[in-house]
């Protein structure tokens, strides 16, 4: 079975416009539950743009599935992570300036921080570019899954532009998988895109939420999440 994580950043950015108390990302991490999601996925950013951490502890303790907590490898989220225990830590890049994630992690010099989560008997998941440096790498280092960055999959328009790319992602699917580590994908995964990348059979999760929150506006979150389930053939 290929499971979803549901992102629900951007409920919060919402409630965050009004600086007040709706929408509730944790009402929303229910709904998505009660629909499907395999696990909840949230990006506690530095800035504090939507998601706050008082949100993180409570839905610590509401979540029922899996929580996976998308952080910048700082001192201070290793702390957070360390103390709030989620499921899962996906190690993510991070810029102050940019709008959202703008691509992979470059493992290099992160050895000591993954040792960190892992140490803290967190589950390990790194966010990077499906290149097979950094793959080795997150071998190398413990990651128990790897998130490969499919923004320029996502980005692309032309037909053999997308197929070289799907080429490249299922490239770097397998070696995760022969090193023995989870293979996910995330970022700019919407309704229409998803089809292609689940059929290769070898992502078994996906990391959705713009396009689900997107959806959801129009037709309710809990459709927008059956039917992504229902699309990655989860």
């Amino acid at each position: 079975m290929t499971h979803l994580g549901v992102n629900i950043d951007h409920i919060a950015t919402l409630r965050q416009a009004r600086m007040g108390v709706e929408p509730d990302p944790v009402y929303a991490a229910q709904i998505a539950e009660q629909n499907g999601a395999d696990q909840i996925t949230v990006h506690l950013r530095e800035d504090r743009r939507h998601i706050q951490l008082r949100d993180v502890k409570l839905l610590r303790e509401v979540v029922q599935t899996r929580l996976n907590l998308e952080m910048a490898p700082t001192e201070e989220m290793i702390a957070i992570a360390k103390s709030l225990q989620p499921d899962t830590v996906t190690l993510v890049p991070e810029k102050r300036e940019e709008l959202t994630t703008e691509g992979g992690l470059d493992l290099s010099n992160l050895q000591s921080q993954m040792a960190a989560i892992r140490d803290a008997g967190i589950e390990l998941s790194v966010f990077i570019e499906p290149e097979p440096d950094q793959v080795k790498l997150a071998g190398r280092f413990g990651a128990d899954a790897v998130e490969i960055h499919t923004g320029r999959y996502a980005n692309l328009h032309r037909r053999d532009e997308i197929d070289a790319e799907l080429r490249r992602l299922e490239k770097a699917g397998k070696m995760i998988r022969s090193g023995g580590m989870r293979a996910v994908a995330g970022h700019g995964l919407n309704y229409h895109n998803i089809t292609a990348l689940a059929a290769l059979g070898i992502y078994v999760e996906f990391n959705i939420g713009h396009s689900i929150i997107s959806r959801a506006v129009f037709s309710g979150l809990a459709e927008a999440v059956s039917t992504m389930k229902r699309l990655i053939g989860g």
